[in-house]
């Protein structure tokens, strides 16, 4: 097996995740085999955001490439980032990376394929909302993407980072963003919705209104598992 790199911290509560859903394929669908070597670089979800904030995409693509070089002489095989929002300069850290690197947008966009998805709604960090850096691929396969009001945006950011991404999970803030996704449904015809923010799943953790939740921290992590397990 492939040892497995993984830059986490962006934030701390997804990384438990990703390190549990790892484990969990390992303790389920592949029991036959051992676990896997797991190694985390936690970085400073504050500096990550300063870079966010000012719009310092090639300072954040160095800050990112210098976790994945560490990882790479820590004996990493491949690597992935367990947060959404980074991917905003994927195609940039990827070109420089020593090691593989697996986009979680991709692993999503396909993953939609193969559910026959055709418009899919979006929810996440306002800069993920906003950009195209995820809308691409799946425009690029005939899949459309609808993302909330620009009102519904900042009460979804807002509630990311002063409550979600802080391990607070509150049932006014699950209501919240489920009136979000029933509205999205009803005007916007959505028949699915892609929590594209890693914390997401934490908090919306069942599928509703009759359509599928697609956990970006599940999905990529099948990816994960299955890059580590290849010959």
């Amino acid at each position: 097996m492939k040892r497995i790199g993984i830059i986490g911290g962006l934030g701390p509560e997804s990384t438990v995740d990703y390190y549990k859903e790892i484990i969990g394929a390992f303790n389920t669908k592949h029991a036959h085999l051992a676990y896997p070597e797991i190694i985390v670089y936690s970085a400073n979800l504050n500096e990550f955001m300063q870079f966010i904030e000012s719009e310092k995409w090639a300072e954040l693509t160095d800050w990112l490439l210098e976790k994945l070089i560490s990882l790479h002489h820590a004996g990493a095989e491949f690597a992935a980032i367990a947060s959404n929002t980074p991917h905003i300069v994927f195609d940039a850290i990827q070109s420089k990376s020593p090691i593989p690197l697996l986009s979680i947008v991709e692993a999503t966009c396909s993953k939609a394929q193969k559910m026959k998805l055709r418009h899919i709604g979006l929810m996440g960090t306002q800069l993920t909302m906003e950009a195209d850096f995820y809308k691409k691929p799946f425009l690029s396969k005939n899949i459309s993407v609808a993302v909330p009001s620009k009102e519904e945006q900042q009460l979804i950011h807002h509630r990311l980072f002063s409550e979600i991404e802080l391990g607070i999970f509150k049932d006014s803030t699950r209501e919240e963003l489920l009136a979000i996704a029933k509205r999205m449904v009803t005007d916007e015809g959505i028949d699915s919705l892609i929590l594209g923010c890693t914390e997401l799943p934490l908090i919306l953790t069942e599928n509703t209104f009759g359509i599928p939740f697609l956990n970006t921290t599940a999905i990529h992590c099948e990816g994960i598992v299955r890059h580590c397990i290849a010959g």
